[in-house]
């Protein structure tokens, strides 16, 4: 029998519980797992929220884990209640809508996030992902970073939808028949990079110019915000 997330994260429950007891605000899981699309290699992206966080804390959290069996896997997110509420709220609305609550909920900080708050993480993620690609096409020329920023282009097409419709799709296959034209295309591409045997013939210049225009048009177009 393979990895099983579900009885993992039985026992992160119970440790973590254990660890830190009535201090915990909330668990989630985030990523690929959240998602019902993980693979093999996908990492365990776990969310951690205390009443409050101190270095002692990090250290506890930090030997609980590593208790824990596919130590190699685990990543994600840990922070203090405080610290949360007052993240930048354009990250929020990602970091909300990408988290499958396990103990806990969101709910109070979603309702602080408003439209504008989604139109800034548009607008904040387009330009980065046009000034790392731009980047990366006249100096590193790396494949890996190029992959990256098509899997942040993939938020930014579910922030996009939001927008439009009301609705956040957290899965590829729900998006895609959703979009058209070069949105519909940018997600194949993302979709197909992630996959051990996906097929892209185009050059690491070709898919670069693809999430340049792309990216332009968001900025121009959410530059008021």
């Amino acid at each position: 029998m393979g990895f099983q997330i579900y009885n993992w994260l039985e026992r992160y429950v119970q440790e973590v519980v254990s660890t830190f007891g009535h201090r915990i605000w909330f668990i989630g899981i985030q990523g690929s797992y959240a998602r019902g699309e993980e693979s093999e290699d996908s990492d365990i992206d776990i969310v951690l929220i205390l009443d409050q966080m101190q270095l002692s804390d990090l250290r506890r959290y930090r030997s609980m884990l590593n208790r824990l069996p596919n130590r190699e896997k685990v990543c994600g997110f840990v922070s203090g209640k405080k610290e949360l509420e007052n993240w930048s709220k354009q990250e929020l609305f990602q970091f909300c809508q990408d988290t499958m609550p396990i103990k806990g909920s969101l709910e109070e900080i979603v309702a602080k996030l408003e439209i504008q708050d989604v139109k800034r993480a548009v607008h904040t993620e387009a330009c980065r992902i046009y000034h790392t690609v731009c980047h990366n096409l006249i100096h590193e020329q790396q494949k890996q970073i190029l992959i990256d920023m098509y899997k942040c282009a993939v938020f930014v097409l579910q922030a996009e939808y939001f927008l439009r419709s009301g609705t956040y799709l957290r899965r590829k296959s729900e998006l895609f028949p959703k979009l058209s034209g070069i949105d519909r295309e940018i997600l194949y591409i993302a979709t197909e990079m992630k996959k051990k045997s996906g097929k892209i013939s185009e050059s690491l210049d070709e898919l670069s110019e693809k999430l340049i225009v792309w990216a332009s048009d968001l900025i121009t177009k959410y530059q008021d915000i």
